[in-house]
């Protein structure tokens, strides 16, 4: 996937596609971790959420240009 995905007229960099994708993606995963109290082993939440969106944008990143 080169170049900029156009959305009615707006040109916007794959990357911020993909990170938007893995926003929506960890909020799930945020959501369901805080549900089933597995928050409590994690040391430092914020620096883990960080570690998880960063895995997921390139999860998405590599689903992206593998697939599409």
């Amino acid at each position: 996937m080169i170049g900029e995905v156009d959305i009615y007229g707006v040109l916007f960099p794959p990357l911020l596609i993909w990170i938007g994708i893995a926003l929506l993606i960890s909020a799930v995963l945020r959501r369901g971790l805080a549900a089933l109290g597995l928050y409590r082993f994690i040391w430092h939440r914020p620096l883990f959420d960080l570690c998880l969106l960063v895995m997921l944008t390139g999860l998405v990143n590599f689903l992206a240009n593998h697939y599409f």
